[in-house]
């Protein structure tokens, strides 16, 4: 006699024109992201994976799949390039990982916006809103070459742009998106502005976003420049009025304390043994005041690119800045891991200062210059942290606390442990309830939801 089926095979069997992962090793690989710069959750998530992945390319295929999956009951986590760090794309409770990256149409770009579906990667994204509306992203990972728009909404933060436009949550910068709803009989459904945010940043717990509609930015030629100091104080100083410099037009400004600079091999014979670093992206009319900015805070401008020479060498240091800080410190070295830390508008540099003072350098200081929700400037920070136990992890982020420092905890995989604030807004309770009744979406990481949804 024959076993019964498991829900896995009922699943393939119900949907079998979907392109179906069957290789161990490439489902094991599928069911990781970046969550790997922690020794926390690589200790938490061990072995974690799921029984299979799909990979659909059109809403037809994405409805039956979804459909089947509500009537077998069988778990979802949503993937786009998994270069995610909270353990977003790994799998709890098994189920079927839904691989986006195939549903990636570009679908259009006009009146200072675009869209397009959530597979796509951001660098074809951008390529394509800048060859069809001269439009360029106003923020993105540094990982921009492979994650996806999905995958920035989803999972994001802001990142590179920042410096104008605040981060992804910032009004106005996401304008709609559409979403499937995962029961038994799908349906689809637009959201606009604030109902959109409600699914932000919340790692595809409570919808399966399809389609997104970003504002964009006016397209420019951006140099690349390393300016490295001797003094950190200095260095600190000159991002600052960099940053605040309303003449200036920018798109980075990182600040890479020594030892990090170190860590950007690439670039090592731009980066003095013992220098503190800038990474800087702007508009070629502001190379003139930036300099002299540099000569008044004692820095040397040790390298520039213009945007053509970027392109034609292939490297740009938009990838030596954010959560590519970390990645390549973990290249060069093994024992260390990272915070993320958002510093008090207007206090900010006096906290970088204490904090760099008090634990350096066993935490080593990458500031990211940033404006907030509201539009003040200050910083956010992925500190380089030489990691020895997991309670004195927890000692760093209390030391930060006390000073003032707000700690988003990359170090769970529980959503509401990685904000600050620790709950969640009623609206996304209710956006869980509207677009995942069944609690079939990446079930485990939302606290609300680990014994069932709420009444």
């Amino acid at each position: 006699m024959n076993a019964p089926l498991n829900p896995i095979e009922h699943l393939q069997i119900e949907v079998p024109d979907i392109d179906w992962v069957s290789d161990p090793q490439r489902i094991a690989r599928l069911s990781q992201d970046f969550s790997w710069f922690s020794p926390v959750l690589t200790r938490q998530l061990a072995g974690k994976m799921a029984e299979a992945v799909a990979r659909p390319r059109s809403v037809e295929e994405i409805r039956a799949l979804v459909a089947a999956c509500a009537r077998l009951r069988v778990p979802i986590t949503i993937r786009g390039a998994g270069t995610g760090n909270y353990g977003q794309c790994v799998p709890l409770q098994g189920g079927v990982v839904l691989d986006l990256s195939g549903f990636n149409q570009f679908l259009w770009a006009r009146g200072g916006a675009a869209r397009a579906q959530a597979g796509i990667r951001l660098a074809d994204f951008e390529k394509q809103a800048r060859a069809s509306a001269g439009l360029e992203l106003r923020c993105m990972p540094s990982t921009f070459r492979s994650a996806t728009l999905g995958g920035l909404f989803g999972g994001g933060f802001g990142g590179v742009g920042s410096i104008n436009y605040g981060p992804l949550a910032a009004r106005g910068n996401v304008l709609g998106i559409k979403v499937m709803t995962v029961e038994e009989s799908p349906q689809i459904v637009e959201l606009r502005g604030p109902e959109a945010l409600a699914l932000h940043h919340l790692w595809g717990t409570n919808g399966l976003v399809l389609e997104i509609e970003l504002a964009m930015a006016p397209a420019l030629d951006w140099q690349e420049h390393l300016v490295v100091f001797e003094a950190f104080g200095d260095a600190l100083e000159f991002g600052q009025a960099v940053a605040a410099a309303p003449g200036i037009v920018k798109r980075e400004v990182g600040l890479l304390a020594d030892p990090i600079p170190g860590y950007l091999t690439a670039w090592s014979a731009h980066l003095p043994a013992g220098s503190h670093a800038l990474v800087l992206a702007i508009a070629p009319a502001g190379e003139a005041a930036m300099r002299e900015l540099a000569a008044a805070w004692r820095g040397e401008v040790s390298y520039a690119k213009s945007a053509a020479e970027v392109a034609q060498g292939g490297r740009t240091l938009l990838e030596t800045t954010w959560n590519h800080t970390t990645q390549l410190a973990l290249r060069v070295r093994k024992d260390i891991t990272y915070l993320q830390s958002a510093f008090t508008p207007g206090q900010h540099l006096a906290q970088v200062r204490k904090l760099h003072a008090l634990l350096h350098p066993e935490v080593q200081m990458h500031a990211e210059f940033i404006r907030t929700l509201d539009g003040q400037l200050t910083c956010t920070a992925l500190q380089i942290v030489e990691f020895t136990t997991e309670e004195r992890l927890q000692e760093i982020m209390r030391i930060h606390r006390e000073h003032g420092v707000r700690i988003n905890d990359p170090h769970v995989f529980i959503v509401e442990d990685g904000k600050a604030g620790g709950g969640l807004d009623p609206a996304v309770v209710a956006a869980k309830r509207r677009f995942d009744p069944l609690n079939l979406l990446n079930p485990g990481k939302v606290r609300a939801w680990r014994e069932g949804v709420p009444e």
